[in-house]
């Protein structure tokens, strides 16, 4: 759409007069402190500002929520009625606002049924393709476009209900040495310590030889000790050790198949997912040959192939297809023309490699939300205002210049864009800038300058203007680590990866560096976890523990927050309930926890929350009626402890419990890791539900930063700067290569230039995504690989090295 300055000839005389800006007045919102601000229409405007500085709350908490505000308001009596539990932002007034579409980077994950195909919703439209266009066997009934799908019964192949490989095990793979008795441990792939004596024991106490050799016993006895699914309850009489008397207990059988496949499917620990991998083969279900649809939907075909085929296909190689075939008649013709235009926004975005079978849990938050993003581009809307968390999260420099084309469509076509933004190259190319702070949190707050990006250079106290207008400085001698060792990956076949060889040294600090879909996180993420976590039972192997820190969500609900996940609440409550109140009421320290009956608030049991849940919209958090969000009941709160209540202490910012705790060590050394790593500004009872996925794994970092051991650790960090400001970046740095100082190694997935130049190795894949990446095409110290005429981050890190910004 062509957007001209004039208004149409049949608008109103007042859309004229329509003032061109978003005004807000009197932001009060989390640490917003009364902000007033005016920001055009119609442009792109960039929100930066250090982490936690209030420009989320001023994008997504005030402008979005407003906008969604009015968007209830214009709606049905029953939703207008919900307003008033949701809450409208705190702010004065906001005017010239038009209605609001957000893409969050999503807190949560998609299940594993989600694909890209039905991110992108271009499954819908190659289903109706299969179903009114398709070519059927003779005499075959036409199928529904329900039919073509694996998630629903109508379509899933009843074997695999539509995964499309199944997990097996066998005798051979849970027995590797029959010759071995029970009590020397055949059953290899049972679980060791208590939990293996404690099977042992219970098969001996239902009358198995658990002395002779494997091979000699029983064949119906070995099939039921290795795959039954009963689960005998026995009294086991331990035999009694000379330095303690052990009671009889109830002890319950599990089969070793039982235990290898509840703890691969349920375990939280990616070592005891990695053991439990090795006595499983993972093979294509022998009824759909891994292609997840009944055979009546398999058997119908669009230019020769069936829709597994095509949905198998990257989306660059489907829109070829879809060109070059001539379809039979209208419908035919109209809904591949739809699907074509719907490939080409995903394409644009740099993500043509993903083919629509590829599932959601295997893409990175960056490429989820690029694929909603296309998917907004197809929608044609105008005149609206898109709210967008951190585009560039998860992109490489070289991806950023699309990205921003994009961007400038959405302008073009009508709209206004709101970003909230890291990426230098993003706020440069912002036709508005509005940047928060000075600081985090309490510190923070303030609009320091709304205006065109050049003019934030006056700004002295901007955090955002000391990097965008850094004067180079080239990089002195850089400190250089020598390893200490190293572990080689070789003939990794994994996804896009094929037979790749790889060295990671040891001892240092190792960026993984290459272009979306190129393969980082499954070679580190998966085959270099993977590796290192079967090995960590040999006792020559050098590192001793593996440490992953991911961007996952630490909890789905506001009942997990900073203070449960560290552990400090425990700390909390044990100081409360030593409190002479609650002593002279004998009340013990669940009274403090808000995830028992007891001393929280009943009405939202303890969530401080509750959810409001609409019709056709995602649901939305509401302060609950009764505690205002204090969790607690009125006795509770009455307890004290140096003067605050437990809501109180909740709601304290790590950087002020520092001071109200400091004669507690317990307390101290938590809220020390979390400031030292730039949290500084998070409230101790902040609902998970509210962090982004960067503050999700800093705080996981903090955690294990505080019980930091002395044994060799394997840290792997899956773009720790995600969600950082470059002046948090240096602060995360810090900790890191103090990591690899104390003797530890870290391995860093990472597209910012400036951590790629300081690391000690680098290991760069490519040279493209999906099909045109997955090999190794350069490695060594960051000079070797700036110098590589092969690779696509090259030329971005030498510039990096030369002291610009990356």
């Amino acid at each position: 759409m062509h957007h001209s300055t004039e208004p149409p000839a049949t608008a109103p005389a007042a859309t004229a007069a329509l003032d061109p800006f978003v005004r807000v007045r009197g932001a009060r919102e989390n640490n917003l402190r009364g902000v007033d601000v005016d920001i055009p229409r119609d442009a792109l405007t960039v929100f930066s500002g250090v982490s936690g500085s209030g420009k989320s709350s001023l994008a997504f908490g005030t402008l979005y929520a407003e906008a969604q505000r009015r968007y209830f308001e214009s709606v049905a009596p029953y939703a207008r009625r919900l307003i008033h539990q949701i809450g409208a932002p705190k702010v004065d007034s906001v005017t010239g606002l038009p209605p609001a579409v957000s893409l969050e980077q999503r807190r949560s994950s998609p299940g594993s049924r989600s694909s890209v195909g039905t991110v992108t919703l271009l499954s819908n439209s190659l289903r109706m393709l299969y179903s009114r266009a398709g070519t059927y066997p003779p005499g075959a009934e036409r199928l529904d476009s329900d039919a073509f799908s694996p998630n629903t019964a109508a379509g899933a192949c009843p074997s695999c209900h539509g995964l499309g490989r199944i997990h097996r095990t066998s005798e051979e793979l849970l027995v590797p040495d029959p010759r071995l008795s029970i009590r020397q441990g055949a059953i290899a792939a049972w679980p060791g310590a208590w939990q293996g004596k404690n099977l042992r024991d219970i098969l001996e106490a239902l009358g198995h030889d658990v002395d002779a050799p494997w091979q000699e016993l029983a064949q119906k006895d070995r099939e039921w000790i290795l795959f039954t699914e009963e689960q005998p309850v026995v009294t086991v009489h331990p035999v009694r050790d000379a330095d303690r008397i052990q009671r009889p207990y109830q002890g319950t059988y599990m089969s070793a198949h039982r235990y290898v496949m509840r703890t691969f499917s349920d375990s939280k620990s990616a070592t005891l997912r990695a053991r439990a991998e090795r006595f499983l083969t993972d093979s294509p279900c022998p009824a759909c040959g891994g292609r997840r649809l009944r055979p009546e939907a398999l058997a119908v075909t669009f230019a020769g192939r069936s829709i597994a085929e095509l949905a198998a296909l990257p989306l660059t190689a489907l829109d070829t297809l879809l060109a070059e075939t001539a379809p039979a008649g209208e419908a035919a013709r109209v809904l591949a023309e739809d699907l074509r235009a719907r490939i080409g926004p995903v394409v644009e975005l740099g993500l043509g490699y993903l083919s629509l079978d590829r599932s959601a849990p295997t893409l990175s938050a960056g490429e989820l939300q690029r694929l909603r993003l296309a998917t907004q581009l197809r929608s044609g809307l105008f005149g609206v205002v898109y709210v967008l968390d951190e585009p560039s999260a998860g992109l490489h420099p070289a991806d950023t210049e699309a990205l921003l084309t994009v961007l400038d469509r959405l302008k073009a076509a009508g709209n206004t864009v709101f970003v909230v933004e890291h990426d230098l190259d993003v706020v440069r190319h912002a036709d508005w800038l509005v940047d928060v702070g000075p600081l985090a949190g309490e510190h923070g707050g303030q609009v320091l300058h709304s205006g065109p990006p050049d003019a934030l250079g006056g700004v002295r106290e901007s955090a955002t203007a000391r990097h965008l207008f850094a004067v180079p400085e080239a990089a002195g001698p850089r400190r250089v680590r020598q390893p200490t060792g190293s572990v080689r990956i070789s003939g990794a076949d994994l996804h896009n990866l094929r037979d790749v060889d790889a060295e990671f040294p040891l001892g240092v600090f190792t960026a993984v560096t290459g272009v979306s879909g190129s393969g980082k996180s499954t070679l580190v993420g998966r085959v270099l976890a993977r590796e290192v976590g079967e090995r960590l039972a040999d006792a020559r192997f050098p590192v001793r523990r593996l440490v992953e820190v991911d961007q996952k969500p630490i909890g789905r609900t506001p009942r997990s927050n900073l203070a449960t996940y560290t552990g400090l609440f425990d700390v909390v409550r044990r100081l409360f309930t030593a409190a002479p109140q609650a002593r002279a009421r004998g009340w013990k320290a669940g009274r403090f926890s808000f995830n028992v009956a007891g001393g929280r608030c009943e009405t939202c049991q303890g969530e401080g929350f509750v959810s409001v849940e609409l019709l056709f919209l995602p649901s939305t958090y509401a302060p609950c009626p009764d505690c205002g969000g204090a969790r607690y009941n009125p006795e509770t709160l009455e307890v004290r402890y140096e003067g605050l209540n437990i809501a109180e202490v909740l709601s304290l910012t790590v950087e002020s419990a520092l001071p109200f705790f400091a004669e507690v060590p317990a307390a101290v050394r938590s809220l020390r890791a979390l400031e030292d790593i730039g949290l500084g500004y998070l409230r101790l009872g902040q609902p998970a539900t509210e962090l982004s996925g960067g503050e999700a794994q800093r705080i996981k970092l903090a955690t294990e930063l505080q019980r930091l051991r002395h044994d060799h650790t394997l840290y792997l960090l899956d773009e720790p700067t995600t969600g950082l400001h470059p002046a948090d970046v240096r602060v995360l740095l810090r900790q890191l290569h103090g990591l690899v100082d104390a003797g530890h190694s870290v391995v860093v997935v990472e597209h910012d230039m400036e951590v790629v130049a300081g690391a000690d190795w680098v290991v760069d894949l490519g040279p493209g995504g999906g099909a045109e990446g997955g090999r190794v095409v350069a490695s060594g110290p960051p000079e070797r690989v700036a110098r590589s005429a092969a690779s696509r981050t090259a030329p971005y890190l030498a510039r990096a090295l030369a002291g610009g910004a990356g």
